[in-house]
């Protein structure tokens, strides 16, 4: 293990605006060094939050020890690099003192026309130093070819570009010194990985994914030991699990005993072998799965080009990888005995390629030497979108050597896209090099489809993780950069230091900034021919926007792109492309797991057509009385904080701003009474003059919610309580609460008080204070008054049973109205709503629920959770890491090459899913778009009936019925209902001489925006024989 490193340790080429940051970050680490030989390493949770909840802090600390270096700084090289510098490790290191070419620029986002010439490594290193002020990035000096005593240092090294004589020397040196080996290459639409991490290599967690928790009902006490979880809660458990048990009561044996072995019985049972002399079962318990190390064994490369153990990434090319094993060893023969790569479309280079093959495969080997020719002809072709989906895929494997936190892949990977292919295959002579930054695209594609992409015309909905990623890869293929090609990208967001993580086009001066505008400006850098062609928006894609993206709008784009974090937008979005009848590429992540789609016109299904379940929601009852697991008592704290800081000041400044409040909206809905209170006492009853007040307030709230609501609940169900049927009312999932006694000294009492008690001071604009002293002060003599629990008091036991209405018959309404302050006497004042705000670390926010959720689960018996958990679950984070979304993208483009391309046939396209933490790959052919049938007339969603010159009514009708032989029995246009057959005859008569737009306007009582040159109208039909039929929407030119 290497020593840690010192601040004054020389970077080459530092500057004092890059070693500041890295002192900052050393003076974080502490001198003493744990037991597993790593230091204590506080990480930056506001930077590395979404990351963190896909690797965790162990890996973190891991990765923080670890010295990666990268050989070959070409694209592939620095996708990886800026990955794992993103991530946070402790050193990347780059080697590549070759020269700058043009080509270069293709691929390679941190080079620009004025470095042609210079070393690569060398002018790489500052723009990749940008990317993480904690990963400080180091230059390798030296000349030539990498050598084995130059990557002695390291960690982890990886090789790109090189050929496999130098693979195999580097690999043997990195196998006997236990240094971790990746090797990769890109050749145009073709991606090879190969990873060797040693002999026993250790993986802590190969899938990354959260224990299974569940509780159980029965043990049996014999040799097989069978355990039976609580009804309809499957245990999600596989053969070979381990699991551990605590809270059993009777067999106590188990609590906390040493993993045991499981084996499926069931989706309800399993067995852990012999439980005898461990106590007869009684009730309750929980069992936990523990993660156990899983040990691997990799072969050397020089035993793996003879004997490969090969990753399949597309089951339905299943025979591919093992002639691209033998293909890339033909293209590396080919460079050593020439001196240079096959040219492109070269069919003199690719015959001797497919001979090499044939040699190095030997007589026993089937060789596809179609793919062998593809892969001479695209030797020298460098891809934007193959890149990022190697270059992420391996950044992600060198996370994994680091930190032994998901399972590595064995051992050869070999991915293609050859169906991204024109089907018009480009001529040798359209494929040779222009002298240009797209000449390793055109190796591939030909000139004359490299103007199709610089041609073609893109909306970007979105410019966060995903939408960063595009932008680049669409600068680097040149998308759009010809005389009728633009891009428009939207994004209301500014950009916040969580961002900076994994939307790798921000830098920290770019906070606060909008997103859009950052990103577009970021990649017309990267590439100047996007200059003038990129439009930045700061809008939401929704209804309220379609003036801005209409008709004119969406006539003047190819294509959507979207790269959206939620799918309410995401459905909006499908919902204009359908209509206006344009391709959609979707995409998302979480952690590790990526998806993509495609959605083109008349071919597919839409991204709205499937949907995934919806969520299992927490019931009522469960969250406000019976809680048994933190995420219960996470939801109680989050709706706490707004019952709290957020909806009773909301209703307080509705109350002293809107005239005649009371009698408009408080009496007309059925909570009035609970608002009225409400008001009373926020304005008047608990208003604090000082913070002094609000630290009374929160010491009389921790009593209500700890103490008071705890004996209420007891006393109407005590401990005791038995069910109709005898059995105990408190078991099973139904955990007894004990209340809570408080005690200033105690960390989580004192948190609750700190944080509750500020918040209610924001809520009336008074200094906050965290002076523990001040709290001690105050309280020392505060009287709690005594609590009584009331008899008759209504508790919803399940979900079936209503839930208790607060009884308000003894209070008389007009009173309680009248004893509040008129507004008029309170002009101009007006309290604070909290808008609820995870990332803040300094607001109190997170603490609050942290605090509040830890005491109620101390109430009753679950495990607290630290506050990265509780933020994750309260502020429904979506856990993400850049190697993913890199990947991601990359698939996204090459799907977006085949649309502008315009192939129309669905084996032409693929949907993917991947999950680096496996790793998996699986890809599909899009669902077809469904059909449905009128007459003879097939028809689906992309389908619709057209008719120009905004025609009356009666014209409307008679257009069905004279040219469909459809008879219209109801119209209707968004919620309005324009005509029906049982509409009284006069209304009917009236209506049948206006036109479409006047009749929409009558009804709606709404004028129809000047921007709207089309109505969407729905009819229900009847055919010749008087049967209903399904037709598609009717699109009204007006």
């Amino acid at each position: 293990m290497a020593a840690p490193m010192q601040v004054d340790e020389a970077v080459p080429g530092d500057s004092s605006e890059f070693i500041f940051p890295l002192k900052n970050f050393l003076s974080s680490c502490s001198d003493e060094w744990k037991a597993d030989g790593l230091p204590y390493f506080a990480v930056d949770e506001g930077l590395y939050s979404r990351q963190l909840y896909v690797l965790g802090h162990e890996a973190m600390k891991k990765m923080a020890a670890s010295n990666v270096l990268i050989v070959g700084m070409k694209g592939l090289g620095v996708e990886i690099a800026k990955n794992v510098a993103l991530a946070g490790v402790k050193t990347v290191t780059i080697y590549d003192p070759a020269p700058t070419e043009i080509a270069d620029l293709g691929t390679q986002f941190f080079l620009r026309e004025e470095d042609i010439g210079k070393p690569r490594a060398e002018v790489t290193r500052p723009r990749l130093a940008e990317l993480n002020s904690y990963v400080p990035i180091k230059l390798l000096e030296g000349s030539g070819e990498i050598t084995p005593e130059m990557v002695a240092p390291y960690q982890v090294v990886v090789l790109t570009n090189a050929t496999i004589a130098k693979q195999v020397e580097i690999n043997e040196f990195c196998r006997e010194k236990g240094i971790y080996f990746i090797a990769a290459d890109v050749r145009g639409l073709f991606g090879s990985v190969f990873n060797d991490f040693g002999k026993d290599f250790a993986c802590v967690d190969p899938t990354g994914e959260n224990p299974q928790t569940g509780m159980i009902v029965e043990v049996e006490e014999d040799e097989e030991g069978i355990v039976t979880c609580l009804d309809e809660t499957r245990h999600g458990l596989e053969d070979g699990d381990f699991v551990t048990f605590s809270e059993v009561k009777g067999m106590e044996g188990l609590n906390g005993c040493e993993p045991r072995k499981v084996t499926v019985k069931g989706p309800y049972t399993f067995a852990i072998g012999d439980t005898r002399g461990l106590g007869q079962y009684k009730t309750g318990g929980i069992f936990t799965q523990v993660k156990m190390p899983k040990i691997l064994q990799f072969k050397s490369l020089k035993e793996s080009l003879t004997n490969p153990e090969l990753f399949i990434t597309d089951f339905a090319k299943f025979d591919r990888p093992e002639t691209l094993h033998i293909g890339f060893q033909a293209l590396s023969a080919f460079y050593e005995k020439s001196g240079y790569l096959p040219r492109p479309r070269n069919s003199q280079d690719a015959t001797t390629v497919v001979s090499l093959a044939k040699e190095i495969a030997g007589t026993s080997a089937e060789l596809n030497e179609k793919v062998l020719q593809e892969l001479s002809y695209q030797a020298t072709g460098d891809l934007s979108p193959m890149v990022a989906v190697i270059g992420g895929f391996v950044a992600q494997e060198v996370l994994k050597a680091c930190s032994a936190k998901f399972h590595p892949m064995q051992q050869s990977m070999y991915f293609d896209s050859l169906e991204s292919l024109p089907k018009q295959l480009p001529t040798e002579e359209d494929a040779q090099p222009v002298g240009s930054r797209y000449d390793g695209q055109i190796a591939v594609f030909g000139k004359t489809f490299q103007d199709k992409i610089f041609n073609n015309r893109q909306f970007l909905v979105g410019s966060g993780a995903i939408g960063c990623e595009m932008l680049k890869n669409w600068s680097m293929m040149g998308l759009a950069t010809g005389q009728n090609g633009i891009i428009h990208v939207t994004d209301l967001d500014t950009i916040e230091k969580s961002n900076l993580n994994r939307q790798f086009l921000f830098r920290a001066k770019d906070v606060g900034k909008f997103k859009a505008e950052s990103a577009a400006s970021a990649v017309a850098d990267m590439n100047p021919n996007l200059k003038g062609k990129i439009i930045a928006h700061q809008d939401r894609v929704g209804p309220e926007t379609e003036q801005e993206y209409g008709d004119d709008f969406f006539a003047a784009i190819d294509g959507v792109t979207n790269a959206l974090d939620n799918v309410a937008a995401r459905q909006y979005m499908d919902r204009r492309c359908v209509f206006y009848q344009k391709p959609l590429l979707e995409s998302g992540t979480l952690g590790t797991k990526a998806n993509t789609q495609v959605v083109v016109p008349f071919l597919t299904e839409s991204y709205s057509s499937s949907q995934d379940p919806p969520e299992k929601s927490i019931p009522s009852c469960t969250v406000k009385n019976f809680p048994n697991a933190i995420e219960h008592t996470i939801q109680w704290a989050r709706e706490a904080f707004d019952s709290l800081f957020v909806n009773p000041p909301t209703t307080v400044n509705l109350y002293l701003s809107q005239p005649n409040f009371v009698e408009t909206t408080l009496k007309s809905s059925g909570q009035h009474h609970d608002q009225l209170k409400q008001i009373e006492k926020y304005l008047k009853k608990d208003r604090p003059m000082s913070f002094e007040d609000c630290i009374k307030w929160a010491r009389l709230q921790y009593e209500n919610d700890y103490v008071n609501e705890i004996k209420q609940l007891l006393f109407n169900l005590p401990k005791d309580q038995v069910n109709s049927n005898g059995t105990p009312f408190w078991s099973g999932p139904k955990r007894a609460p004990d209340a809570l006694k408080f005690n200033i000294d105690n960390p989580l009492d004192l948190d609750y008080l700190i944080a509750a008690a500020n918040l209610h001071a924001f809520n009336y604009g008074l200094k906050g204070e965290r002076d523990p002293a001040l709290f001690r002060k105050v309280l020392a003599s505060f009287e709690i008054p005594e609590f009584t629990p009331k008899s008759g008091v209504k508790i919803q036991v399940n979900e079936n049973e209503p839930a208790p209405q607060q009884d308000d018959s003894d209070e008389d309404i007009d009173t309680l109205v009248a004893s509040l302050p008129p507004p008029s006497s309170l002009a101009g004042f007006r309290l604070q709503p909290v808008d609820f705000e995870k990332d803040d670390d300094t607001n109190h926010h997170i603490d609050f629920i942290t605090a509040a959720s830890n005491l109620r689960a101390t109430n009753y018996g679950i495990t607290p959770a630290d506050r990265h958990k509780t933020k994750l679950i309260a502020g429904k984070i979506i856990p993400a890491i850049a190697t993913t979304t890199a990947l991601a993208v990359g698939l996204v483009c090459l799907e977006l090459y085949k649309m502008i391309d315009g192939k129309n046939e669905l084996e032409d396209y693929k949907n993917g899913f991947v999950n680096l933490a496996l790793p998996f790959f699986g890809f599909s052919e899009p669902i077809a778009a469904a059909k449905q049938k009128y007459g003879e007339t097939e028809w689906t969603l992309w389908d619709r009936f057209e008719i120009d010159g905004n025609p009356t009514l009666q014209e409307f009708l008679d257009w069905f019925k004279n040219n469909h032989k459809l008879e219209v029995q109801m119209v209707s246009q968004g919620v309005s209902m324009l005509w029906s057959s049982f509409v009284p005859a006069k209304k009917a008569a009236d209506r049948m001489s206006m036109k479409m737009s006047e009749l929409v306007e009558h009804v709606s009582k709404k004028p129809i925006p000047p921007w709207t040159k089309n109505l969407l109208v729905e009819v229900m039909v009847n055919d010749e024989d008087d049967e209903d039929v399904e037709v598609p929407y009717v699109l009204v030119k007006i």
